[in-house]
């Protein structure tokens, strides 16, 4: 079995893998796929983006945003969070800011929408709204994952903080905490069998989310995504396997391939992900996952021994 340490770095590597190889596709549909590249299996860059070869785009940029929040925070400032205080909070949204300043390759509407809300008003919510069901939330969570590892109740309070700077839709917060549950569950060395009986589980409480029979629908709304992830997860215990039938299916193929590879390399730990791909993927963002990866798990070391104050009412 990988270690933790190992299984973490799967989880952020095959994020940024599946993110730069489905950029490529993004927004074809499989027939279109098919008929331009066969089976997509290369990081090649190119796509709506004309990316380079190797390189990723806000699903990736956007976690490590959020990451260097916490990171520069660092436990006392978790610690406020919990205690009530809205530092942190504030401290992931001039992240966000930050972000968005330095004109990233891509930026969805409604995280662009909820950026700029937070800029002009200061407000870490906006209102119940049902055009924020996209996937931007969900796909950026890693980090927060990662900082309250040993933390449950930590876990939910921060990703539904970080959420909601930009989403604020039911649906939205199912997915998010759902998915950062079952890589809390693969982090911790479950096994291929435990991982199908939670996913059952949660599909059960949660069946808007149901994937069997599976749709063929992939796009950013985030019950398509979730539908899509799942699908492919539950169906390949190969990170290869999964990966590429996940991408193929084209729409929101960098967020879907991103989260597919979180996933799914949280199950196989980095050791065991393709090396042609990490080969590919650009040093620069090798080096800062590699390092925020350690800082995050530190972190959540850190964080290990202190009380959590009661959810406020």
């Amino acid at each position: 079995m990988p270690d933790l340490h190992d299984r973490a770095l799967g989880a952020y590597l095959g994020f940024a893998i599946g993110d730069a190889l489905g950029a490529t596709v993004e927004f074809m549909r499989p027939r279109e796929i098919a008929l331009q590249y066969g089976v997509h299996r290369d990081i090649v860059g190119g796509g709506w983006l004309k990316l380079p070869a190797g390189q990723v785009t806000d699903d990736t940029t956007m976690s490590l945003a959020l990451g260097d929040a916490l990171l520069a925070g660092g436990s006392a400032e978790v610690r406020r969070f919990l205690d009530g205080d809205d530092g942190l909070v504030r401290d992931i949204g001039k992240s966000y800011v930050r972000w968005l300043k330095a004109r990233p390759v891509d930026c969805g509407n409604t995280c662009r929408r909820g950026i700029q809300r937070f800029l002009l008003e200061g407000s870490l919510e906006g209102p119940f709204n049902p055009g924020d069901g996209g996937n931007g939330a969900l796909m950026r969570n890693l980090p927060a994952v990662l900082a309250t590892l040993h933390l449950e109740e930590a876990f939910a309070r921060l990703s539904l903080a970080q959420a909601r700077l930009t989403h604020n839709y039911p649906l939205s917060d199912q997915a998010t905490l759902g998915f950062g549950l079952l890589l809390r569950l693969l982090l911790s060395g479950a096994d291929t069998t435990a991982c199908q009986q939670w996913v059952a589980q949660w599909v059960d409480e949660h069946p808007e989310f149901r994937f069997a029979p599976y749709r063929g629908q992939a796009t950013a709304y985030v019950v398509d995504t979730v539908q899509t992830v799942l699908h492919f997860l539950t169906l390949h215990d190969d990170f290869e396997a999964a990966m590429v039938a996940t991408v193929n299916q084209g729409d929101d193929a960098d967020t879907t391939g991103a989260l597919l590879g979180m996933l799914a390399g949280a199950r196989c730990g980095a050791a065991a992900l393709p090396q042609r791909w990490l080969q590919r993927l650009q040093p620069a963002t090798l080096q800062a996952i590699t390092v925020q990866t350690q800082g995050l798990l530190s972190l959540s070391a850190a964080l290990h021994a202190l009380p959590i104050a009661p959810t406020p009412p």
